[in-house]
């Protein structure tokens, strides 16, 4: 058993000068918290962004404050024992953690290497590495994957070997950050999957936090809801949900149950299809889309990476005014063809053409146009947003923004505060949480309104209402005649936000079309709300305008 009594972090390094100055300091991120872990179950953490949900995983693992900064003061106590000033190396017995982007904790090549590394820093006799690595690869289900480069693994795949790789050091937690924000929702299922196994069959305690909680709220026993001014909630689920304010992120079929007045609040797919039996409502009609000027186009597009062949045959065309969701599995090539688009690709183009609007309104190879025209013209968003910041304090990178673009001062922190409010001007950028830089960079790159805007995987860090402001910032940048690419895992974004879905499948395109038939030709790329009310249905939004219509 896990215990927090009476945590509180802070992380203004100005406290002390604040209070000298008669200044308020920065409220703590959590404040008092008080805590039980118990082994044998799955235990969500959720929250807005940045609202300290990474740095409540960082108490437990022991990451903060030695590793992060800040200050630190209450207890955590393992099985009653004290292990606040405990080293991280000497708390693998207890907890093992895994962050965001596994990829990034990877320290060797091949995935048989990652999973000793753990124990061979501990110093475990050989026959005992043996043993635990061949547990773990049945395990997870990963034996066949033993010998295999870590670069050459899908996003899915990734993320078991970087859960096996703590898990080999025989924890009794594991906390896991954003574990499927990343992944398909094929790939998620399968991690999903394999963390309620250890929790059910090894007696494992797992603690998640997670944005996506339409994914994850099924599988939880029990869920810590962080809210403002560093405060708390704990409890099941459904009880969570149901007594959290509008303001608190809640999956769409809670968020369907709220509007439908439903007692208890579903929180499946099948729960929800029960409770609408008999719901007598028409769905939205389809409306074709008007024609409308190509900002880019892509025609029998071949690309590789060494022998590999990534695109193959690829054509699409990008509309003025319409966003695309471009989806598919982890590896299935999205990321290249945004980069292609961008004129950076990161393999050979083998052939086809790719064309991009230039300066007088014809269309272009971006491979020919000057860089700095280029990146005005082709705004892109990287899955790694914050290789984009690059100055020392978020005001400077939005007023280095703002003149770049030759935009009013202050547009750039009007984004910003619509999609994430309340960022200090002060913070530096590699400070903030992940939701919050990848909000800096996307307001960095949405503030130069370019023709065209790629972006990779946009919503990871991102809760449920900072995705509703961004659907609403690329609806006015397409109601001003620019076009769209969203490369995405969001099914629920997709619904939210596109016009047009493409889905690629091993390089090729598999789909193509408006969002409300593609969606519902594929249970995996569906919205909850299309799961329980059938094709035709995209949002709660609509289901509560229908409702009203009826009721007329």
């Amino acid at each position: 058993m896990i215990e927090l009594r009476g945590v509180t972090v802070g992380y203004d390094p100005r406290a002390a000068g604040a209070a000298r100055a008669g200044r308020p300091a920065a409220p703590p991120v959590l404040d008092a918290v008080d805590l039980v872990l118990e082994e044998g179950e799955l235990v969500l953490v959720a929250g807005r962004t940045g609202v300290g949900k990474s740095t409540l995983l960082g108490v437990l693992s022991g990451l903060v404050p030695r590793f992060t900064g800040g200050r630190l003061s209450g207890s955590v106590l393992a099985d009653g024992v004290d292990v606040t000033a405990t080293p991280p190396r000497e708390r693998t017995h207890l907890v093992g953690y895994v962050g965001q982007d596994p990829a990034a904790g990877f320290v060797t090549d091949t995935v048989e290497e990652e999973l000793a590394y753990g124990m061979e820093q501990l110093g475990l006799p050989p026959t005992t590495m043996r043993r635990r690595v061949e547990e773990t690869l049945d395990l997870l289900g990963v034996a066949d994957l033993r010998d295999r480069d870590l670069r050459t693994l899908s996003g899915g795949q990734q993320q078991r070997v970087a859960i096996g790789s703590v898990l080999a050091m025989h924890p009794r937690f594991l906390v896991l950050d954003e574990p499927t924000s990343a992944l398909d929702p094929t790939a998620a299922e399968e991690v999903l999957a394999t963390l309620t196994r250890l929790v059910h069959d090894v007696g494992l305690g797992v603690v998640v936090a997670e944005h996506r909680l339409e994914r994850v709220v099924p599988f939880a026993d029990r869920m810590v809801l962080v809210a403002g001014g560093g405060a708390v909630r704990v409890g099941e689920p459904a009880a969570v949900l149901r007594d959290a304010g509008d303001d608190q992120p809640a999956p769409p079929i809670v968020e369907l149950g709220r509007a439908l007045g439903w007692s208890p609040l579903p929180l499946t797919v099948r729960e929800a299809r029960r409770r609408a039996r008999g719901l007598d409502l028409t769905p939205p009609a389809e409306v074709p889309a008007p024609p409308a000027a190509a900002r880019a186009e892509v025609r029998r597009l071949v690309v590789a990476r060494g022998a590999r062949t990534v695109l193959d045959e690829v054509s699409l065309t990008l509309g003025a005014g319409r966003t695309t969701a471009l989806m598919g599995r982890n590896g299935a090539g999205k990321s290249t063809l945004l980069w292609t688009l961008q004129g950076a690709s990161p393999g050979t183009r083998h052939g086809g053409t790719v064309r991009v609007a230039g300066a007088d309104g014809g269309l272009v190879d971006p491979e020919d146009l000057p860089r700095d025209e280029r990146w005005r013209r082709v705004g892109m968003v990287p899955q790694t947003a914050a290789d984009l910041l690059y100055l020392e304090t978020v005001a400077e990178e939005c007023a280095a923004a703002d003149e770049g673009a030759g935009t009013t001062p202050g547009a750039c922190r009007d984004l910003l505060d619509a999609m994430v409010p309340g960022v200090p001007d002060d913070r530096h950028p590699r400070d903030l949480s992940e939701g919050q830089r990848l909000a800096l960079v996307l307001a960095i790159v949405l503030v130069a309104e370019p023709d065209l805007l790629l972006l990779d995987e946009p919503t990871r860090g991102l809760d449920y209402p900072a995705k509703r402001v961004l659907a609403r910032v690329l609806a006015q940048q397409t109601a001003a005649g620019r076009a769209v690419l969203v490369a995405t895992h969001d099914v629920e974004f997709t619904a939210l936000a596109a016009d047009t879905v493409v889905v690629l499948g091993d390089g090729e395109v598999v789909s193509d079309g408006p969002v409300r038939r593609v969606v519902a030709e594929s249970p995996s790329f569906a919205p909850q709300v299309t799961k329980v009310l059938g094709a035709g249905w995209l949002g709660v939004d609509e289901v509560v305008a229908a409702r009203a219509g009826a009721a007329r």
